[in-house]
């Protein structure tokens, strides 16, 4: 029987990973690179300190992925200088706190296009590269679990991942056999910008209390089950959401009960 890890080991593999710079993206970057692929990232603006493992640091390619000459561009790029495309990841995203009944058309309309359609935008790219290599190829596309539950506070960015899941199972149907398409739906995660979200050590370790496996996940384990889902071992998974949430959430009405 092969070895499972011997699967993990990506060498020779490019991956584009947008929105790659800082946060859960870095954290996705950091383990392709450790798994010995040749790595791409894209932000609209460089980061402080270069994507790198061991020596080997990821490329950066400036773009605002919101535009599709942007996002064609970032797989070219990745082409251009690598030779081919194995997988993508778009990650790309987020959403600060806003009102639904205040929230501005051009807010909204801006949320939808950095969570949704930029996704669709940079995935289209990809799938034209991956469809002409005998061995297609991977797309993973970044999602939330705010786009399976209410997501009060950030509307538009639920509503916009919740688009993502859907546009994953259509194109994971439209792109086979050659480009499998799969989600990664995160829980809450421990980035840099944690204390924006939960407030100081106090806050995040009362909504740490709050996820079964009693803490926030990392942007490496976020990483994992991309890394899973771009290599051999999901050869059969297509049209997947993988949620990593450390259990989800638990339900109010248990604390709100009286009951013995």
């Amino acid at each position: 029987m092969a070895n499972p890890t011997d699967a993990l080991d990506l060498a020779g593999r490019v991956v584009i990973v947008t929105g790659g710079t800082k946060g859960v993206g870095r954290g996705i970057a950091t383990r392709f690179l450790e798994a010995g692929a040749d790595v791409v990232v894209t932000a609209r603006n460089e980061p402080d300190e270069p994507v790198a493992v061991d020596g080997r640091e990821a490329l950066f390619t400036p773009a605002d992925v919101r535009d599709p000459d942007q996002a064609a561009a970032v797989v070219a790029f990745a082409v251009d200088r690598l030779g081919r495309l194995d997988a993508a990841v778009n990650n790309a995203g987020g959403a600060p706190f806003a009102d639904a009944a205040t929230a501005s058309p051009r807010f909204s309309e801006s949320l939808i296009r950095l969570n949704l359609i930029s996704a669709l935008h940079l995935a289209q790219a990809a799938n034209t590269v991956m469809q002409g290599q005998a061995d297609g190829g991977s797309i993973v596309n970044i999602s939330s679990v705010s786009g399976m539950r209410p997501s009060p506070g950030t509307a538009a960015y639920g509503a916009a991942k919740a688009g993502l899941i859907s546009l994953t199972t259509t194109l994971a149907v439209e792109w086979a056999p050659k480009v499998r398409v799969n989600c990664v739906s995160p829980g809450l995660i421990r980035t840099e910008q944690a204390h924006l979200h939960y407030g100081d050590e106090a806050g995040v370790a009362a909504v740490a209390a709050t996820v079964p496996l009693g803490r926030l996940g990392t942007p490496g384990e976020v990483g994992d089950a991309c890394l899973f889902l771009c290599s051999p071992l999901a050869a059969y998974v297509s049209g997947a959401n993988l949620v990593v949430h450390g259990g989800g959430e638990r339900p109010s009405f248990l604390d709100a009960s009286n009951a013995e």
